[in-house]
């Protein structure tokens, strides 16, 4: 792979507030040897994407928050998975530790499917190389997004960090309907475990004035990130955001939809509702 940084760092030009933006799977430098390998071809590989998201939320530093992105895909390694969450299936001399529904399923740290299950290799990966890439691209991404939450809380009281990413519209046909109607962003905190209740509920409040249809914590919950930063009763808080990708992407071509633009102007102002929560976080950190 080439020795591009593993993530990109927007900086506002003035911090103004205890809110953090990651993008963890919108990555899209794909290294040539992970398309020579797999036994998919690009749109397959790129199912696992969150083609985009990172542009989604690209106003943040203009609302005066960070934004970090991946730039490696997800295909190649999920920064959503804690790093000892190996595949035995796909990694030479790893052996089973228990049971770990993500992992059985081939979505560990170093996916063995791509989101719709297919497989991405012919064979097995050395653990050498499944390190390797832990070390180059999943401590870097986590010690700086640590570092920015820690900075965070020490300026103003407490630190929220907005998990942001994408859902294909399939995974939405099971979900609870909200009012009769179908959810347009899942917010998820892990049932309460990551973030306090006023942080979820302003959370919430922002996408509804905007016109989005939010259900909470279903389908998805939260992953390792929300579980990893989240620590309320000590002033972090984690909210993963799953924006439906049928509202601004082509789900077959994986191209933006006209609808983009105009998507993304609705999501800079939730943003900048959001980057707003900051002034009450002190009460926050006390739930």
């Amino acid at each position: 792979m080439s020795e591009r940084e593993p993530f990109v760092l927007l900086e506002p030009a003035a911090l103004l507030s205890g809110v953090v933006f990651s993008s963890p799977h919108s990555g899209r430098d794909y290294p040539p040897e992970l398309v020579l390998r797999s036994r998919l071809g690009m749109p397959a590989l790129r199912a696992s994407e969150d083609v985009l998201v990172d542009q989604l939320f690209g106003d943040a530093p203009q609302s005066g928050a960070p934004l970090l992105s991946a730039t490696a895909p997800r295909a190649w390694l999920d920064l959503n998975r804690a790093p000892a969450e190996f595949d035995p299936a796909l990694i030479e001399g790893v052996r089973p530790q228990g049971l770990n529904q993500r992992v059985a399923a081939g979505l560990g740290v170093v996916p063995r499917v791509v989101s719709e299950g297919a497989e991405i290799y012919n064979g097995k990966i050395s653990f050498a190389e499944a390190e390797e890439r832990i070390a180059r691209i999943h401590v870097p991404y986590h010690q700086r997004l640590e570092s920015l939450l820690q900075r965070a809380r020490e300026r103003f009281g407490a630190a929220v960090l907005f998990d942001c990413h994408s859902m294909p519209t399939e995974a939405l046909r099971a979900a609870p309907r909200v009012h009769g109607r179908t959810p347009e962003v899942v917010l998820g905190d892990r049932f309460g475990a990551s973030a306090g209740r006023t942080v979820m509920a302003a959370t919430q409040a922002a996408f509804e004035r905007a016109g989005f249809v939010v259900a909470r914590n279903a389908p998805f919950a939260g992953g390792y990130i929300t579980q990893r930063y989240g620590r309320p009763a000590r002033g972090f808080h984690a909210v993963q955001i799953e924006i439906d990708r049928g509202l601004y992407l082509d789900q077959k071509a994986l191209e933006p939809l006209d609808s983009f633009d105009a998507l993304r102007q609705r999501l800079a102002t939730v943003v900048a509702e959001l980057v707003r929560i900051s002034p009450e976080l002190g009460a926050m950190a006390a739930e």
